[in-house]
């Protein structure tokens, strides 16, 4: 069934666009404070509808994946308060099922990528997915020698002191077989009893208490005295691994098996079951036991049990295809709408947020929730004054149900959405419509980069973390240099670091000295060079999300061809537009969207502004040391030992750039059965048409590689 969070069907590609720019940046912000500070302002469940819709929105607009979003992020930048540690292998982030359906889904996926007939055995370990605080543990001779959180997927916090303190963490490993080399990764977490122990305690003393578990063990794990983590009743399980030497299993279940035998704590619930069946029957048995356990669990992971499959379907960004999480269903509770706010983002466009009377739900005091927009409003047919019921479902953010039925219903007003913008302009909005002329859910406010909250919204894309990600420069310090008149665009945020008058004042405010300055002048600096792809997504155009940036990025290289092919496209070359267009990913709406950008004057104007005071590297290959290493690759027909995802993830960790369409520019076509115009399209221009085995053969593939038997 799908929940209102997931309904995207009536929105445009514009639409989501604005609405997934707005989720981006409102989870980083929650990222922020459950991972760094311990101390998250919403729920779980509530921070999982966000997760939810975003999901939606991604699944229906691929193309608008955005560099900052929370499909491809993990946990949250590295506080300055511990020293940083890179991991060995990345820390990967679950996807999330929160219905059947999602899970027989991720179960043809795995199956239509590994070429498994409905005959074929399936495996997978089934886990119970611990509330906890992740944690990636270096051993080298079998002998502890790093702790570090998970931070943001590739560098955590150093925290070995304190996780030694762990009686479940061994400081030598004990039996035989382990690599000279490995990392062991799993979850710290608090029990319920020690948990409810604790807060008494701290309640006695009139000292703060944790909202639930998961934070008391984040907050206890993160301190900077190491017997203070000693004193919390904190435990361990470890259920993966980062790096390793050397091959140590062949399976999910063999690899816990190693894991105990070494002296870990691995969860006695874990199980190997065969088929999608048997997963429904583990999640319910698993679901049963929840309230029984000593410890919280917020759902089920289910993995690919062979390790050689696992390598296979390898990763999409930072999720793997091999695994999912399976949540537990929503907690509900209600409460009075108090009122609803109207906040403005980047592209104009008018979000409401519905103002509550705080609400304990699913482990977390919920205030505020996104109603999308003014069409939601009217089908939930909600009012300020109704009692309406909120709920957490799984990873998502809070949202509301649904109103309470009561007799004062009728009589309160129905909500008037804004006919101009709450800005100081007041500048008109305008229901955004599409090239057909039909009617979307966006009201957009007409102002652009003349309404403050858009300027605003764009430097704090700017700023965000997978943009610039300039230190010290979050929302608060720009809504306040903006209102000083500091910056006012992104340049200005280059110039000011070298405005001697500027710092100077800015170290007589309240807040600031000469150290806080220093360290913000030196953040700015620091990000005067910075990677092509970082520099276009933070340019803020419309539907240039994550993939989209890097791809644009590897297609022209440098900075200096991407914008001549932008003003070009502005122009109106059709060369240069069909060029974009055949890069993998990029379609109409991006073309569209680029040229639009980029015919504005006072968006050439802060172009240029900004180039001028930065040092843009120009993009990264993946491999330069192979057969196809640079070449332009479109794969065509059916192919028959590889899947095409298979095949298109192969090309590029090779370093080659994969299109979706045959241009001059195409270096190799890769043609199976069934080949049509593309492959009458190369032969046309004399591109180089290899069969799947040439293919196979000229990267050197071996049959492990390609799945193939031996």
């Amino acid at each position: 069934m799908t929940t209102p969070e997931e309904d995207v069907s009536g929105l445009s590609q514009a639409e989501a666009a604005d609405e997934l720019e707005r989720l981006a940046r409102e989870m980083a912000e929650h990222d922020a404070r459950y991972y760094n500070e311990d101390a998250p302002t919403i729920s779980d469940a509530d921070y999982d509808a966000l997760k939810r819709r975003n999901l939606a929105l991604e699944q229906r607009f691929p193309q608008l994946v955005r560099a900052d979003s929370a499909s491809r992020r993990v946990g949250a930048p590295i506080s300055t308060q511990f020293a940083p540690v890179e991991h060995g292998t990345p820390m990967l982030s679950l996807d999330n099922a929160f219905e059947d359906a999602d899970v027989a889904e991720f179960a043809a996926r795995v199956r239509r990528f590994l070429r498994l007939g409905p005959e074929d055995e399936l495996a997978f370990t089934v886990e119970p997915k611990i509330d906890g605080l992740s944690a990636n543990l270096r051993y080298e001779d079998g002998v502890l020698v790093q702790g570090a959180t998970r931070g943001d997927g590739r560098v955590g916090e150093d925290i070995t002191a304190n996780l030694r303190t762990l009686k479940d963490i061994p400081e030598r490993l004990a039996g035989a077989g382990w690599p000279a080399t490995i990392e062991v990764r799993g979850e710290v977490y608090m029990e319920k009893a020690a948990f409810a122990a604790m807060n008494a305690a701290a309640a006695a003393a009139g000292q703060r208490l944790y909202v639930n578990p998961r934070n008391s063990a984040a907050g206890s794990v993160r301190q900077i005295d190491p017997t203070i983590t000693a004193g919390r009743p904190l435990r361990f399980f470890a259920y993966a691994w980062g790096v390793a030497s050397a091959p140590f299993a062949q399976t999910q279940l063999g690899a816990l098996e190693a894991l105990a035998a070494w002296g870990f704590r691995v969860n006695p619930l874990s199980e190997r079951v065969v088929g999608e069946a048997a997963l429904a029957a583990a999640y319910e048995r698993l679901k049963a036991l929840r309230a029984t356990l000593d410890y919280e669990i917020d759902g089920v992971v289910y993995k690919v049990d062979r390790l050689d499959w696992q390598e296979r379907l390898g990763s999409v960004g930072r999720i793997p295809r091999w695994a999912i999480a399976h949540k537990f269903p929503p907690e509900q509770a209600t409460t009075v709408l108090e009122g609803i706010d109207i906040q403005v983002g980047r592209t104009g466009a008018l979000t409401p947020v519905a103002r509550l009377k705080p609400v304990f739900v699913g482990g977390a005091t919920v205030s505020n929730v996104t109603l999308h927009n003014a069409d939601e409003i009217v089908r939930k047919d909600v009012r300020v004054g109704d009692t309406v019921i909120v709920q957490r479902a799984g990873d998502v953010i809070p949202q509301i149900a649904g109103v309470v039925p009561d007799e004062g219903h009728a009589g309160r007003a129905e909500f008037e959405f804004p006919a101009v913008c709450p800005c100081p302009l007041h500048t008109p909005v305008v229901r955004e419509t599409t090239v057909g002329g039909a009617e979307t859910v966006v009201r957009r406010c007409t102002g652009e980069l003349a309404c403050p909250f858009q300027r605003v919204e764009h430097l704090k894309h700017f700023c965000s973390r997978r943009a610039f990600d300039i230190e010290g420069l979050g929302e608060k310090q720009i809504n306040a240099f903006y209102e000083e008149g500091l910056v006012r665009e992104p340049a200005d945020i280059f110039r000011l670091a070298r405005n001697e008058a500027a710092l100077e004042a800015l170290r007589q405010q309240e807040g600031y000295g000469e150290t806080s300055v220093a360290n913000l002048r030196a953040a700015i600096e620091a990000r005067r060079s910075i990677p092509l792809e970082r520099f276009i997504f933070a340019l803020g155009i419309r539907h240039v999300g994550d993939i989209t940036a890097t791809t644009i990025a590897r297609g022209y290289g440098t900075a200096e061809a991407f914008l001549r092919a932008m003003d070009a496209i502005a122009a109106g070359d059709a060369e240069a537009r069909a060029e974009l267009d055949a890069m993998d990913q990029v379609g109409d709406a991006v073309i569209d969207a680029a040229a639009a950008y980029f015919a504005e004057a006072h968006n050439l104007a802060r172009v240029r502004a900004l180039v001028e005071q930065l040092d843009i590297r120009d993009a990264e290959r993946p491999k330069t040391d192979t057969a196809v290493a640079g070449k332009t690759v479109v794969f065509t027909g059916a192919l028959e030992v590889l899947t095409r995802d298979e095949a298109k993830a192969q090309a590029e960790r090779l370093g080659a750039k994969v299109s979706s369409s045959v241009s001059k520019k195409t270096d190799i076509v890769v043609a199976g059965p069934g080949a049509g115009s593309k492959l009458k399209q190369a032969t046309e221009l004399g591109v180089d048409v290899l069969s799947e085995a040439e293919w196979l053969a000229l990267i050197g593939a071996r049959p492990a590689e390609t799945g193939e038997t031996t």
